[in-house]
């Protein structure tokens, strides 16, 4: 439920808000403040509350303000200098919420030094529908598709799982971000552009689809693992698995309590010791975790079984060992799926203290796992580094990285250490104890022993450092 303050007097606000009163928007609530009472219509909808105030006024506004949390506020005056007035005051009291402005005096000065205010100039509207009229001219997006929400437009508000995620990381089956626009400029987005608050996706597909997209978006940060999904998957091969199998269920419930309404899907393969079966079963409460068994071998029908298990219950977050995260087959369908992967490692989650982000000097990828890296932080209570270790000191090209994470440090209001050191990376972290290592997720993972004898990119010893639990963000590179 949003709530939204409306600063309202004249004619076009009486029609707004008795647009308001029909349309029956049944998500949002109305706060009205206006000191003319006749200024609004007679019959007022049951979610709209009108204060008779005068919305000029500092202490009423900020009054308003301080007793609801508003997601957006529209100014809708007739006067010029009141209008004005009302910004002043709304910005005093809040100086980054979404502002609506009717411009009603072809005056471009009122607005031009504010930010994250959508500007409505009458005449501007009126002439654009009259030339919309005209014979030979096409129509607009709002006619075009199927006209039964196929064509999206939706705003990234502030706090979005969507804001600071990069194009390639989201998953879109059914739907396709198709354009973004950001400061009135068009953006055409590839797998290396970044999703920013404020910015207006052009999204398309399947209404059904586009609605859940329009929800996902709209969610606060605080939920990973959105937006990769909600729920999370403990895979469980037998072969690979047995005498870990009850460490990783444990495991997996403790990050199942640390979450927020999610629910835990266990996926055992390969079933062989049918007593170790029965005390997984045990587990099964049809709430909150759900126990499920393949006992048919077939390759393929496992790797369907994984996709169909990862699309039906809305799976975000895999959780395995390391061992069955080898399978060339598994990798690729998560990877595909862009689905993020905690896999298991020697500490145990209890312990974890921090989230550790090994730079390694590319701006794409490290920004690419950043916002993943904050959410991460806070859902767990963790502390989180932005590690430099270069064995030949050269730190000067990290700074852009560097103010990225402290960035969104102050956005996320997170606090982050950032450590540089002139150091061999993987001896660095294989010193450190009691951390969640956050790499990027990407399309293949390799282990080739000879290419470790040369090489100090911690994605080459992925899978012989087993002291760390890993987190894995997807990340796809940008099209050549």
């Amino acid at each position: 439920m949003k709530n939204i303050l409306i600063l309202a007097n004249g004619a076009i606000a009486k029609h707004f808000i008795e647009w308001i009163g029909r349309k029956r928007v049944a998500e949002n609530n109305y706060f009205v403040l206006s000191y003319h009472r006749d200024s609004l219509p007679d019959n007022i909808g049951n979610n709209i509350d009108v204060l008779d105030a005068d919305p000029t006024s500092y202490a009423r506004v900020s009054s308003m303000m301080n007793q609801h949390i508003f997601s957006d506020v529209f100014i809708v005056m007739d006067d010029k200098q009141d209008a004005i007035y009302a910004l002043k005051n709304v910005r005093m009291c809040d100086d980054k919420i979404r502002i609506v402005f009717v411009n009603q005096w072809d005056d471009e000065e009122i607005t031009k030094d504010e930010d994250n205010i959508t500007v409505l100039n009458e005449d501007e509207i009126i002439a654009a529908h009259l030339y919309d009229n005209l014979p030979n001219v096409p129509l607009v997006a709002q006619n075009v598709g199927l006209g039964k929400g196929d064509i999206m437009e939706i705003r990234v508000p502030y706090g979005s799982t969507y804001a600071f995620r990069h194009i390639g990381s989201i998953l879109q089956r059914k739907w396709q971000i198709s354009a973004i626009y950001r400061n009135e400029q068009l953006i055409l987005p590839t797998n290396a552009i970044m999703i920013k608050p404020n910015d207006t996706l052009l999204v398309i597909g399947k209404p059904t689809v586009l609605d859940g997209v329009y929800r996902s978006i709209n969610r606060r940060v605080g939920l990973f693992p959105e937006p990769f999904g909600k729920n999370l998957y403990l895979l469980i091969d037998m072969r690979k698995d047995l005498k870990d199998i009850i460490e990783y269920v444990d495991e997996s419930i403790f990050l199942l309590e640390k979450l927020k309404d999610v629910s835990l899907h266990i996926r055992v393969i390969y079933p062989s010791d049918f007593i170790l079966l029965e005390k997984i079963k045990s587990y099964n409460d049809d709430n909150r975790i759900r126990v499920h068994i393949l006992y048919d071998n077939d390759s393929d029908d496992i790797i369907s079984a994984l996709e169909y298990d990862i699309q039906e219950y809305d799976i975000g977050l895999i959780v395995s060992g390391v061992d069955t995260f080898k399978s060339k087959r598994v990798q690729k369908i998560l990877f595909e799926l862009k689905k993020a992967v905690y896999i298991f490692g020697d500490t145990k989650l209890s312990n974890l203290k921090e989230c550790v982000v090994l730079m390694d000097g590319e701006e794409e990828r490290m920004e690419a796992i950043s916002s993943t890296a904050f959410d991460v932080s806070e859902s767990l209570d963790l502390g989180l580094c932005l590690c430099d270790f270069d064995p030949d000191g050269d730190f000067e090209n990290k700074k852009i990285i560097i103010e990225h994470y402290e960035n969104l440090s102050q956005i996320f209001n997170t606090k982050i250490t950032v450590q540089q050191k002139i150091a061999n990376p993987i001896r660095e972290i294989q010193k450190m104890d009691n951390l969640i290592h956050i790499i990027p997720f990407e399309e293949e993972i390799k282990d080739r022993a000879w290419h470790k004898l040369i090489s100090t990119q911690i994605k080459d010893f992925f899978f012989s450092i087993p002291k760390h639990p890993k987190l894995l963000v997807p990340f796809t590179p940008n099209e050549l």
